[in-house]
């Protein structure tokens, strides 16, 4: 059996399949997903799974390089921005209008993974990235300058 605490085998593979840059939105119950969207449902039940646990399971596999969620969520539901803050601390946040959300990235996403989260505004774009340190580990690479300070992490 695998080890680590995430077992949908769908979710996995997606987390395995994410290369630099790609985009894997989480969103809540009520997104909009594209019918020709790689689309990874774990609704169960209002707020079955919700998303605070779907984010640290995935936080826990994945490099998130960039963060982002809706302009408004800092206003309409800070609660939920304080948990994506403290899951994805390492990560670069951004924000992006609500309304480019559902239709624009919706459409750029390689997979949507829905949460059965009642959360308002509670859709959060997680952007590929690399485990720095271990990326430029070999003898003679050179980071870039704008991955200086996680170099340092451990």
């Amino acid at each position: 059996m695998k080890r680590g605490k995430l077992l949908n085998a769908e979710l996995n593979h997606a987390i395995a399949s994410m290369g630099h840059g790609d985009l894997m939105i989480v969103c809540d119950a009520g997104f909009p997903i594209p019918d020709t969207a790689w689309r990874i449902d774990l609704a169960i039940m209002p707020d079955l799974p919700d998303l605070k646990t779907v984010l640290g399971l995935i936080a826990e596999d994945m490099v998130a390089e960039k963060v982002a969620y809706a302009d408004n969520l800092p206003t309409h539901n800070p609660l939920l921005l304080q948990t994506v803050k403290a899951l994805f601390a390492d990560s670069d946040h951004t924000t992006l209008p609500h309304a480019a959300i559902l239709g624009e990235m919706a459409a750029r996403a390689k997979v949507i993974v829905r949460t059965g989260a009642f959360d308002p505004w509670g859709n959060i774009l997680l952007y590929s990235g690399v485990d720095v340190p271990q990326w430029f580990s070999k003898p003679g690479t050179v980071a870039p300058p704008e991955y200086a300070a996680k170099m340092t992490k451990g």
